[in-house]
């Protein structure tokens, strides 16, 4: 039933039988152990067949993660610490004292014996300065200007509503809304030569948000992408 409670984390709606296959018991004791749950207070919605999901507010138990969790979070944070922005690599570091604050005695070194590792030299203080102005500007929703050198080393000035930031193991690339083309575009950041604030702020229009882009991206190569 704790582990239950663990998989309802984040008010995920997850159904009977995700929960039988994870746990690897019977359709049959998950409704048991969810009824025993709802029973004693547990504040958990959702009836058979449909799924489940616990509203907001319980407090919960610490966490207790899984050895292939600890594996998976111990790499996320060393890969965001070698290539993330400066704010990123920070909290990840402070990500992983956390993780290990909680985890028991015999799963404390398990962080250290994670054998998963990324090159020392990650990428560059001013690359960093990038992310880190442009990740809050996604947040923000801060209008940007950019001067912007393409594949033929030409330069042009746009004007951008900043989506997301996307990795691709090699190098980053923002995704926007270019005012100046009136469509999406992608800005690998290593061609951008001078980043502004362009001084005001932009709502969520329809067509223009990223789950537009993500359509767009669906129709031109498939659902592949």
């Amino acid at each position: 039933m704790f582990q239950i409670v663990q998989h309802l984390r984040g008010g995920r709606l997850v159904t009977a039988r995700m929960l039988s296959e994870r746990l690897e018991v019977s359709d049959r004791t998950i409704y048991r152990d969810i009824a025993d749950l709802q029973s004693t207070g547990v504040p958990i919605d959702g009836e058979a067949g449909v799924g489940y999901l616990m509203r907001d507010g319980f407090e919960l138990p610490p966490l207790m993660f899984t050895r292939d969790e600890i594996v998976a979070l111990v790499a996320g944070a060393r890969m965001v610490r070698a290539f993330g922005g400066a704010a990123m690599a920070r909290a990840a570091e402070e990500a992983l004292v956390k993780i290990r604050a909680v985890l028991p005695d015999t799963e404390k070194d398990r962080i250290s014996k994670t054998e998963i590792h990324t090159p020392s030299w990650g990428i560059s203080d001013a690359e960093r300065q990038i992310i880190d102005v442009l990740e809050r500007a996604v947040e923000d929703r801060r209008v940007l200007r950019l001067d912007y050198c393409d594949e033929q080393e030409n330069i042009t000035k746009r004007t951008v509503r900043p989506l997301g930031l996307w990795f691709w193991g090699k190098v980053w690339t923002l995704v926007g809304w270019c005012e100046l083309r009136e469509s999406f575009r992608t800005f690998r950041l290593d061609r951008i030569v001078i980043l502004e604030d362009a001084g005001r702020t932009f709502r969520p229009e329809r067509g223009k948000q990223l789950a537009d882009f993500y359509r767009c991206m669906e129709l031109r190569h498939g659902n592949g992408m």
